[in-house]
């Protein structure tokens, strides 16, 4: 069974060794951030830290960070529940007599899943002013702007129509009552806010830290809009979630939390926030957003800080994450019946790389397929579509590129979508919310398939690091996907001056490097029967699934950066034929990848040992 509140989900974890306590006193700037994502490398369970640097309050980070802690946060696995979801949901329309016997548990279990009010609550055993100094808010990485709420839950209500969204949203603190309200592009709460701005209401607000692992994974799912996110997390624990009236603040807050902060979020006012080190594995960039004023702080007599981090994959949210698709990725089958899978990539920081198997019932539906889910709600912040067949396993990264080498012609089956909306995170267009999209049709036809290539030709490949000094390596992937590393420094006598940033495993120049080795590559005749070729930085592995499907799809914009061996226009129509080049080496203009200081690393190489001894 899950568990109802955090803290027994926490004592579940203890019980089961999936979490450790420690005495050791750890910084939460920077040095929390070192602990757990080495943690996470090793598999180490969950860390529950007594006594955090400058802070009256314990924390607990990684909590969700394996696949069985999300077992035990379920109380199953998250396939089972979507499963569960499809099966019903199919069978249900229309209802009928024999639908609901068939259902009579799951039809149960939505009729326990309406939130329930409650007049007293553990999240308000304390009510005090606000001072987030004495909390043990993170500072992440070393070039964030500074603390930053990493896990609240942040519960607003649509100023017309009363309905209830809980997103979670990083929360820039300013002082000990202000923080940001980074309210990105496609997102429930801000939705509200926009509303609200129009209206010219007082826009009330509250936060929740640390609530039942079945309300925290439903405010991280991509539920559709205006679904609300208690009643799916009642669902999910076969239980009502309880909230109360807020303190100081006309809105329900959940009854069992851990902390609630409440307060408004003011009309007009804006306030730079950030930078911060986010989940594509670098940092977004210090934009203006709303501010949230904080009036109270409500906690249980002995509360526990919730924390998690996010960087460059893998960290806690490839698990958060995958749960979540696999709950619900099912459901997209009730909108797009011909979608039979999808997978987005956590590698790609999930909305850069998504993958859909489709059953194909006339020419091009696949094309549809994809346009529709580029319009359907958290989808349509996907970046990169590549379509399968149906009984293809989506998750099969090489099995993919298996279809990509058969079945993918770029003259028919690539589509470029200029200038749309896009994830705020993504930094690759140099615009804020604004760049392009594009689909891969890699669907079986009925045309000739095309032609493999031999061992032969790979050895081939490794001799093309004489084409040009700057070739530091190459990958071939399935021959299909050819990967090369490269070094901007070197450069030739007629190029401008390096320039460097802070981190020195990464150099550019004025010089498009990238793009000028790419259009050597895919010009080359012996090449022709590899279907990508993707150059990158020095700092991917390029033999390492994880970090070069990190270091492809979050680092090129898909209208300036792929280019094709021919290419051309017809009227407004463009033809694309040969190989599809993709520039994702890192681009003056883009912000640095995340990286650890040396000073935090070798104080957390002291601490190790002893921060895990039993």
């Amino acid at each position: 069974m899950p568990s109802y509140d955090f803290q027994s989900y926490l004592q579940t974890l203890i019980d089961a060794r999936e979490l450790h306590k420690t005495e050791i006193e750890i910084d939460p700037a920077l040095e929390l951030t070192e602990i757990a994502r080495r943690a996470i490398l090793e598999n180490k369970p969950a860390l529950l830290v007594e006594h955090p640097t400058n802070s009256r309050y314990p924390l607990v980070i990684n909590h969700f960070a394996s696949h069985r802690r999300i077992e035990f946060a379920l109380g199953r696995h998250p396939e089972e529940i979507g499963e569960e979801l499809i099966d019903f949901f199919e069978q249900a329309v229309p209802p009928t007599f024999k639908t609901i016997l068939n259902n009579k548990e799951t039809i149960k279990r939505f009729w326990r899943s309406r939130p329930k009010k409650v007049s007293t609550a553990q999240s308000q055993e304390i009510v005090e002013p606000p001072d987030l100094d004495m909390l043990p808010i993170q500072i992440c990485w070393p070039q964030d702007g500074g603390r930053f709420f990493t896990l609240g839950q942040v519960i607003t209500y649509h100023p017309m129509n009363g309905r209830r969204n809980i997103g979670v949203y990083r929360m820039h603190v300013f002082d000990k009552s202000t923080t940001g309200m980074h309210w990105q592009i496609q997102k429930g709460g801000g939705f509200h806010y926009h509303y609200a701005e129009k209206l010219g209401k007082e826009f009330e607000i509250a936060v929740a830290l640390g609530t039942s692992p079945a309300l925290t994974l439903a405010t991280i799912a991509a539920l559709p809009e205006g679904i609300d996110e208690a009643l799916f997390a009642g669902f999910l624990q076969n239980r009502r979630v309880n909230f109360t009236r807020g303190k100081s603040i006309s809105i329900d807050v959940p009854a069992d939390a851990e902390f609630v902060l409440e307060g408004i979020v003011p009309h007009k006012i804006r306030r730079m926030e950030g930078p911060f080190g986010d989940h594509f594995g670098h940092y977004s960039a210090a934009s203006e957003f709303p501010i949230f004023q904080i009036k109270t702080i409500t906690r249980r007599r002995k509360p526990i800080y919730p924390a998690t981090v996010v960087g460059k994959p893998p960290m806690e949210d490839k698990f958060l994450g995958d749960a979540t698709q696999q709950m619900l990725g099912p459901l997209i089958k009730l909108i797009h019946k011909e979608v039979t899978d999808i997978w987005a990539y956590y590698e790609a920081g999930f909305h850069n790389l998504l993958v859909a198997s489709i059953e194909q019932r006339y020419q091009k539906e696949a094309i549809k397929a994809a346009l529709g889910m580029m319009g359907t709600d958290q989808l349509s912040l996907t970046k990169c579509i590549v379509l399968v067949s149906a009984g293809v396993n989506v998750r099969d990264w090489n099995s993919v590129l298996r279809e990509i080498k058969e079945n993918f012609d770029p003259h028919l089956d690539f589509i470029m979508i200029p200038k749309v909306p896009l994830d705020t995170l993504d930094f690759t267009s140099y615009k804020m919310n604004l760049g392009s999209k594009m689909i891969i049709d890699a669907t079986r036809k009925q045309r000739a398939k095309n032609v493999g290539q031999t061992d032969e030709f790979k050895s081939q490949v490794s001799s093309l690091k004489t084409l040009d000094r700057r070739i530091l390596d190459l990958h071939l992937i399935e021959n299909t996907l050819l990967l090369v590393k490269v070094d901007a420094q070197i450069q030739y006598a007629n190029t401008s001056l390096i320039h460097r940033s802070t981190n020195p495993s990464l150099h550019y120049s004025d010089s498009p490097v990238g793009k000028s080795i790419i259009e050597k590559l895919i010009s080359l005749p012996e090449l022709n029967g590899i279907k990508i070729i993707a150059v990158v930085s020095p700092d991917v592995d390029i033999h390492n699934k994880e970090s070069y499907i990190w270091g492809v799809f979050t680092r090129f914009d898909c209208e300036r950066d792929v280019i094709f061996t021919e290419q051309k226009l017809v009227g407004i129509s463009p033809i694309y034929r040969g190989i599809m080049g993709i520039d994702s080496t890192w681009k003056h203009g883009y912000p640095e990848p995340l990286l650890m200081k040396e000073e935090i690393i070798k104080r957390v190489d002291e601490k190790w040992n002893k921060i895990w001894k039993k």
